[in-house]
């Protein structure tokens, strides 16, 4: 799809080779500071010569640099696997924190040890990363560690379970799209399209990266020889006939015998209520888009038919892609709306809590009216 290509380089969805190397560059450094951590807390702790020699911890990308679809400026998403004996609590949070908190490349350090999945979040050369934990229950981590495997998840907690999620995700969505490179080019596509179209954003309730991920990858597998640009028309074209709440799902739920929760709407209530179930292909299957309300999803559904509605355009030559992506008109919309305005004392302050008003406002927009 030479047009959407170019459409996609004109729009700056894709980052300069520089800022590629530099990223690499990063993740390089951040693979050493991880490996003398654990070096260090392993002679600390009075382990032998040899096994202070051979002791590791390894780092794994996730999220949208992992799939290949990260635009400039982007944050990297990444976990760092060590041994049984280094763990989240103090070492992780503390003890790392502090390593960060003296490095002067780092800046904006923000331990969030209480998330649903605990993460540090710093910028690191002035590249944002988000960095998971996870302690393995292995003495010493192979740097060839395959984390697809279920064996890493034996003897750990469910917190240590979610950290692994992300990773273990990324590796099995690139795993099951019939063609890689026509999933990430319609990915980039759909991704810049929902942002024009205001329905990007998990913590709000309408889909986020790795949800969009999952229903481009299903497109994927149902029209397995398309190009991009007849993906995207075939998107819209599933996604407006989709009889939610049908589960999306790009492989089986799998039953485990290590006995983790997975998604079954049979057995567990809760997973009935869910409006847009989007479930992620690695064991524990999860679904991936719990926080969509009904109203988010009837949002999203016009959206769709507004796509749906362009792609059929195109196809007849009566309209250009561009068309797909114009921004949508929110104020011309909605005659009413509510504005939360915050402030705070510092930038440092601002940060945490914005965070946590966007974390709250979902809560707020399902509260009924009085």
């Amino acid at each position: 799809l030479p047009y959407n290509c170019q459409f996609l380089v004109e729009a700056g969805l894709y980052e300069s080779a520089d800022e590629s190397a530099r990223r690499e560059e990063v993740l390089g450094e951040l693979d050493k500071i991880v490996k003398d951590w654990v070096k260090q807390l392993t002679s600390q702790r009075g382990y032998t010569d040899q096994m202070v020699e051979e002791a590791n911890a390894v780092l794994f990308t996730f999220g949208s640099y992992r799939l290949g679809v990260h635009g400039p400026g982007a944050d990297i998403d990444t976990l760092c696997v060590g041994p049984s004996y280094v763990n989240r609590e103090e070492d992780f949070f503390i003890v790392l924190h502090d390593i960060l908190a003296q490095n002067e490349e780092v800046t904006q350090l923000q331990p969030v040890p209480d998330a649903h999945v605990p993460v540090m979040k710093f910028k690191f050369h002035g590249i944002s990363i988000d960095l998971l934990y996870a302690s393995v229950s292995l003495l010493v981590v192979p740097s060839d560690l395959d984390i697809s495997q279920e064996a890493v998840l034996y003897d750990i907690d469910e917190a240590t379970v979610r950290s692994l999620t992300g990773c273990r995700v990324a590796d099995q969505i690139l795993r099951l799209v019939p063609n890689i490179e026509s999933f990430r080019t319609t990915l980039r596509c759909l991704k810049h399209w929902a942002r024009r179209r205001g329905v990007y954003s998990n913590v709000t309730g309408f889909l986020g990266g790795v949800n969009w991920a999952l229903l481009v990858a299903r497109v994927c597998q149902l029209y397995p020889n398309a190009v991009p640009s007849m993906l995207v028309s075939r998107f819209f074209r599933v996604f407006t006939q989709w009889r939610w709440p049908t589960p999306v799902m790009l492989c089986a739920i799998e039953e485990e015998e290590l006995g983790f929760p997975v998604w079954d709407p049979r057995k567990n209530p809760r997973d009935r209520t869910h409006h847009m179930p989007i479930i992620t292909p690695a064991y524990p299957c999860m679904n991936s888009s719990y926080n969509v309300s009904t109203s988010t999803l009837r949002v999203m559904i016009e959206q769709f038919q507004f796509g749906n509605k362009i792609c059929q355009e195109i196809e007849m030559n009566k309209a250009s892609w561009s068309a797909l992506f114009e921004p949508f008109n929110f104020f011309e919309a909605y005659k009413n709306y509510l504005q939360v305005d915050i402030i705070a004392e510092d930038d440092e302050d601002l940060r945490l809590w914005k965070g946590w008003v966007e974390s709250r406002l979902r809560q707020l927009t399902l509260k009924k009216s009085v």
